[in-house]
């Protein structure tokens, strides 16, 4: 993978290749979103099983391990590590944006203290790690995450998380627009399908973020 080069829209294929990317570990924040217990239940029904294969096997084989990787190498520089989680804070989810609340997909009840609302095991919060709970697609507009990130003196951030073309689009267009250098770890995300993945990957790449692999994101650090 060359991030300078790929995932390139129409609308960026022919534009020079950015400036290097260069983080500092102390105004850098590694921000984790949604890599929940509940989206990796197989479902009961085996034709839907069988539908989601594909991305449980990218969720298990390449998503979880390569962001547990990156959550090591963050915490070791110092990099500030924040996650985001799908949580409403009722049992009844009355809390919950309308998005949450629409029949289909994107229905979701998971009060925060039930199990399956957590982080995965092998990606939990560690020590004074901050979590931030949602009920919108956006992490930065529906917490105080903005406010969060302000007062820490962060200036970019690392985003891994899924789903690509859902929460993670939804919140690296919101740090954005907030000025925040944004850089999402292609390898550490995942949509329902790869196609989806990768569309998302090039409508947000060059305005919104730059895509990365974590391997070359172990080149970036000042």
């Amino acid at each position: 993978m060359n991030w300078k080069t790929d995932f390139r829209s129409f609308y960026y294929a022919n534009a020079a290749e950015p400036d290097d990317i260069v983080l500092d570990p102390a105004r850098t924040a590694l921000l984790v979103i949604d890599i929940q217990n509940t989206y990796l239940e197989v479902p009961d029904d085996p034709a839907e099983a069988q539908r989601w294969a594909p991305f449980f096997r990218r969720m298990n084989e390449a998503v979880i391990p390569n962001t547990a990787r990156l959550l090591s190498r963050a915490r070791q520089r110092g990099v500030e590590v924040i996650f985001a989680r799908i949580a409403c804070l009722t049992e009844d989810g009355r809390d919950r944006s309308l998005s949450q609340k629409k029949p289909g997909f994107n229905y979701l009840l998971l009060p925060k203290d039930r199990e399956d609302s957590f982080i995965v095991p092998e990606l939990a919060p560690q020590g004074d790690e901050i979590t931030v709970l949602k009920t919108t697609d956006s992490a930065l507009t529906g917490t105080n995450l903005r406010l969060i990130l302000h007062n820490l003196g962060i200036r970019d951030v690392v985003v891994a998380g899924i789903f690509t073309d859902q929460c993670v689009s939804s919140t690296v267009r919101s740090l954005a627009d907030e000025s925040f250098g944004v850089v999402v770890v292609e390898d550490c995300c995942a949509a329902a399908t790869e196609t989806l993945h990768r569309h998302e990957l090039e409508i947000i790449n060059m305005i919104y973020c730059h895509v990365v692999s974590s391997a070359e994101l172990d080149g970036f650090w000042a």
